[in-house]
């Protein structure tokens, strides 16, 4: 590790003992600007325009330059003469109609010196000619201006991310729709609340570490258990959106906001608590688990992590309806004269691909053939080289015959704490939730009968693109040629919710569907019957419930509820409310629907118990989301139809 000193900023090493040891933390730029982000005041700002490269006045006077964080170098904001005052040097806030001008500046920037006092910066062809008060205060700037495009080598985050991913991971975050569509999943919102709360013994007069804060929503909540200080590491631009946050509630004193990322800012002290919220699709997407395992590096001995485990749940499913929308969606490449043309030669690509995407939707939970085979991570033992490449066995002993058409994946995370456990799960016995489960399919299915043993093993390879390439090798043991690879990449999955009810797997009814509906009918009118007389309520007879018998005539009305279908795509999205004994359906009242798509819990429903089934198939508490807002999606607002609401 390299160790360097500029004077003309202070830098300086910290050393703080803990545990009879020395740590040494070298301080880079990015320490520096994000304690006290430099100022420089007068400079006169010009444009060189045209091939002769005519230089004019981009101002009538001097203005202020203060430089920014950036995730990707560094922001520099020109602002209004009189922002503050130009004689001092030191960091002010400003407003966003204060600033004049911003300049991004990254690794790749065209920019340059120019003589002794000017410096030249060209953004996408245009060039912005920047004249300093004096030779210092030029040198100044070009300290940091070299240690973006020369340094920036010495982040683990950038030696494993693309800078386009990053850029575009950044982007996606930094929106306030995005923070919204996060916060308002009841069930994960909830569930981190409860689970800080009833372990407040483990926050309470503590350091805590809030690692990828985003709106900051976790370090209030450790501060509502008793916080002595917490440290919110943001590294997208909702850092300031959160610290108006905690601003506007008043807990400067209790709540840091330090924009940037873990991997590249430094702590004025270690912490007894890391919390976060670093789980993606199948758990492991975008990685942002090896960057909560790298926050350790501030932990105290003995400190608590939030969440401390993670369960990777793995099943063989049976879904022909999926797997034949996906082939259909090829099969319009077989196309022999699309407007007089060809298409043919390239169907077996387009099969592939649509094979390769992973399927994010949920189910019902008895297209599952086995038992889920369960992996597990100890985030307080697990290191970032153990994320790099992760290898999972499969041994299924298949419970019913049919068609494996591929593997059905969903997590659950444990908060451990001193006084008592919480589970937050994505199981499709759940409450759904934004990141819901996640089917990766086999272009080759296997037909297996009760009591086979499917073998195999699942590899996660991460690449660079902040995702994992997903490998499924799976055989029926004893059986010749019955093996079937796929590799998919979950950084480009298919989003196939719909917010429609999940359709149970063919061949569950155990009675006659027309003989249901006429039952209940029948029943309808028995009981209108009873209750009028010549139209006229008769006193004390009230309502008269359904006997066993007429019951298990409504097994038909959960159809009225199910998704079109449409040809060659049969929808198996959705969740019902658990039941014993019985199947529900569940129908917003009123038909009231929320302009973001989410369903929260206070608001009613109205339930229609039906028999005919003795197996529980799940919770219809819906998150239906924006698909232009899913986790890894990465669209701006400004494209979806959230974002214009």
């Amino acid at each position: 590790m390299k160790f360097w000193v500029l004077l003309d900023f202070n830098l300086f090493y910290n050393v703080y003992k803990f545990q009879y040891k020395i740590r040494i933390i070298p301080l880079n730029i990015k320490s520096v600007l994000l304690e006290m982000p430099p100022t420089f005041s007068p400079v006169f700002v010009s444009k060189a325009t045209g091939k002769s490269c005519d230089i004019t006045p981009l101002f009538d006077s001097g203005v202020r330059l203060v430089v920014d964080y950036d995730p990707q170098g560094v922001s520099l904001k020109l602002l209004k003469v009189g922002t503050s005052d130009d004689n001092d040097n030191s960091y002010v806030r400003y407003a966003d109609n204060d600033v004049l001008l911003e300049i991004p500046i990254h690794r790749f920037s065209e920019c340059s010196r120019i003589g002794q006092v000017s410096y030249i910066i060209t953004v996408d062809g245009d060039s912005t000619i920047l004249r300093f008060q004096d030779d210092n205060e030029m040198k100044r700037f070009h300290s940091i201006v070299s240690e973006v495009k020369y340094g920036k080598g010495t982040s683990v985050f950038s030696e494993r991310t693309d800078d386009s991913s990053a850029i575009q991971y950044f982007q996606f975050y930094g929106y306030l729709s995005q923070q919204q569509n996060m916060l308002q999943d009841y069930v994960r919102t909830s569930t981190y609340q409860r689970a800080v709360l009833s372990n407040s013994d483990d926050f309470r007069d503590r350091v805590v570490l809030d690692v990828g804060a985003g709106s900051g929503i976790l370090s209030f909540f450790a501060v509502q258990a008793g916080a002595r200080r917490v440290y919110a590491v943001e590294a997208s631009s909702m850092a300031q959106h959160a610290e108006t946050l905690v601003n506007a509630n008043n807990f400067q004193d209790k709540i840091k906001v330090i924009t940037g990322k873990i991997e590249e800012i430094d702590l004025p002290e270690m912490v007894d608590v890391i919390i976060s919220e670093p789980m993606g699709y199948m758990l492991y997407n975008e990685r942002m688990l090896e960057t909560y395992l790298h926050a350790k590096k501030w932990l105290k001995p003995g400190g608590v992590m939030f969440p401390s485990k993670g369960d990777l749940h793995i099943a063989p499913f049976m879904d022909d309806a999926l797997f034949m929308e996906q082939t259909n969606k090829a099969n319009f490449w077989v196309q022999t004269c699309f407007h007089g043309v060809d298409l043919s030669a390239v169907r077996d690509a387009a099969m592939k691909e649509y094979f390769r995407q992973p399927i994010v939707d949920t189910f019902d939970m008895r297209i599952c053939m086995a038992k889920s085979v369960r992996h597990s991570v100890d985030f307080t033992n697990a290191e970032e080289k153990d994320l790099h490449r992760i290898v999972i066995p499969l041994d299924f002993y298949m419970l019913e015959t049919g068609t494996v058409h591929g593997l059905a994946f969903w997590f659950d995370v444990a908060f451990t704490g001193s006084s008592q456990t919480v589970w937050l799960s994505t199981s499709p016995t759940e409450a759904l939730t934004h990141w819901y489960q996640v089917r990766c399919l086999l272009e080759s299915p296997l037909f297996v009968k009760a009591g086979q043993l499917l073998t195999g093993t699942v590899i996660l390879q991460a690449n660079h693109r902040q995702s994992y390439d997903v490998t499924i090798d799976v055989s029926i043991e004893g059986v010749d040629h019955s093996r079937s690879i796929n590799t998919l990449d979950l950084k480009n999955p298919y989003f196939r919710y719909t917010g429609q009810p999940v359709v149970p797997p063919p061949g569950t009814s155990t009675m006659s569907p027309s003989e249901a509906y006429w039952g209940q009918l029948d029943a309808h009118g028995a009981r209108q019957a009873v209750n009028m007389v010549n139209g006229i309520s008769v006193n004390g007879l009230g309502e008269v419930s359904l006997d066993a018998t007429n019951q298990n005539a409504s097994a038909l009305i959960g159809l009225v509820t199910q998704p079109n279908i449409h040809p060659g795509s049969i929808s198996s999205t959705g969740r019902q409310r658990a039941g014993t004994g019985f199947c529900q359906t569940t129908v917003a009242q009123g038909g009231a629907t929320i302009a973001t798509g989410v369903i929260p819990p206070t608001m009613d429903f109205v339930e229609r118990n039906i028999t005919g089934s003795s197996l529980v198939i799940g919770n219809a508490n819906h998150f239906p989301v924006n698909n232009s807002l899913m986790i890894g999606d990465y669209v701006t607002p400004e494209f979806s139809d959230l974002g214009r609401q």
